[in-house]
């Protein structure tokens, strides 16, 4: 998909059939890290198709090619978060000496959380741009100076999984102390699973998780379909006119937060029934629950731009909590909200920590132009408004390769016709 802009429609509003999302990209990159370390003995089935988890298999093969080189290898992650945190960290590790760098928005996203606890630990790391943010200077394979770190638990998990992906190999193991409340904790629980599906045991007591010096067992770590992707087709089913759809081998117990999703639009018109092979997804009323008033995606950011433009659509004036950390995503995701909302007349206004929807001007405008700010999940989130609204645009829509490269194909094999 490589035009500028595509235009969006569904004549039917009718969705039936099965639909075939790739692996979680969060199990995926976790995967590959621990596979990294654990060679021959960990295998990986199922693995996503995203251009972030194409992107750190690159990287993390660059570095099993040059290990051990004296040369500087330079490691460009484009915009995926995720492989630059997950990198920062494992490439402490490697022996070599490595340039780990991505794209503007990229040198903008800060990491020195992160690269504080690796200092602390002994890791020889230098910001060589801004201090705080990438690129960053990695001389790898480092001397262990203690095995006692403490980070902050409410900007990023990822700085979290990061440290423990890599904990097992620590010639002194790990104690990592959580500083204050943690934000989206399904997705540590997630890290420490996967971690325990490949032999490695930890142990959480009150705010610190210890995980020793460890070798990986053989396994094979087998990746869950992506419930990030299942979130938008919940949206397309609660503004559609009549929906059925089939998500195969997604399970009802899942290591993925974004599972969420289920609950959430049970509120919204949308029934969940899960089988031995898979997800089957209703819209069984025009009528949603007015039962709830506040969403919390603290334990679910990534849920949380769907479920308030579904909402906006739906006329639910909700309030939401849990949404710090969207300012530092690819995008300040607050502002592009308010910004694209705000093209139909919906507002979201920010209140403190909470955030208020008011569709009470909601307008039917002939024409409609989406921008997503390099933001993948602007694209898909945005997507199914197709259905509420005669027809969108929808400006850079290969962003949403980053994620679910296969997004616009299933919508053409869903009745959506794209121009």
């Amino acid at each position: 998909m490589e035009s500028d802009a595509i235009r969006l429609s569904h004549p039917t509003k009718s969705l039936q059939g099965t639909v075939e999302l790739t692996g979680s990209k969060s199990e995926s990159n976790r995967a590959l890290i621990i596979q990294a370390w654990g060679g021959d003995r960990v295998e990986v089935s199922n693995l996503s198709s995203a251009a972030d988890t194409e992107t750190l298999k690159q990287a993390l093969n660059s570095v099993a090619a040059v290990r051990g080189g004296k040369e500087t290898t330079v490691i460009d992650i484009g915009p995926a978060g995720t492989a630059m945190r997950f990198l920062t960290a494992y490439l402490t590790t490697a022996t070599g000496r490595y340039l780990l760098t991505g794209s503007e928005r990229m040198k903008q996203r800060p990491i020195g959380i992160l690269v504080d606890a690796l200092r602390a630990l002994g890791a020889d790391i230098a910001f060589e741009g801004q201090a705080g943010y990438p690129p960053l200077a990695i001389n790898g394979g480092f001397t262990q100076t203690t095995d006692k770190v403490t980070v902050k638990g409410n900007v990023s998990s990822q700085y979290l999984s990061a440290l423990l992906l890599i904990a097992p190999t620590l010639p002194k193991g790990l104690r990592l102390q959580i500083d204050g409340e943690l934000t989206s904790r399904p997705y540590l629980t997630m890290t420490l699973d996967m971690l325990h599906d490949a032999g490695i045991q930890h142990s959480w007591q009150d705010d610190t998780i210890y995980i020793a010096p460890q070798k990986a067992q053989h396994c094979r770590l087998t990746i869950e379909p992506d419930w990030s992707a299942a979130s938008y087709w919940y949206a397309m089913v609660a503004l559609s006119r009549d929906a059925q759809l089939f998500l195969p081998n997604l399970k009802s117990q899942s290591l993925q937060g974004d599972a969420a999703i289920a609950d959430i639009m049970a509120h919204f018109g949308v029934a969940s029934s899960f089988t031995d092979g898979g997800l089957l997804i209703r819209k069984v009323t025009d009528s949603p629950s007015t039962e709830i008033n506040v969403l919390d995606f603290k334990e679910c950011p990534d849920l949380a731009q769907t479920v308030i433009v579904c909402a906006a659509a739906l006329r639910r004036d909700l309030s939401f909590t849990g949404l710090h950390t969207l300012k530092i995503k690819e995008t300040d995701r607050i502002a592009a909200l308010q910004n694209e909302l705000g093209k139909f007349g919906v507002k979201l206004l920010e209140e403190g920590d909470v955030y208020h929807l008011k569709t009470g001007e909601l307008q039917q405008p002939k024409r409609l132009s989406f921008d997503t700010y390099e933001d993948h999940r602007m694209a898909m989130a945005f997507a199914p408004l197709a259905l509420a609204f005669d027809g969108i645009q929808i400006n850079e829509p290969h962003v949403v390769e980053k994620s679910y490269p296969d997004f616009w194909k299933h919508l053409k094999q869903h009745g959506f016709v794209i121009t």
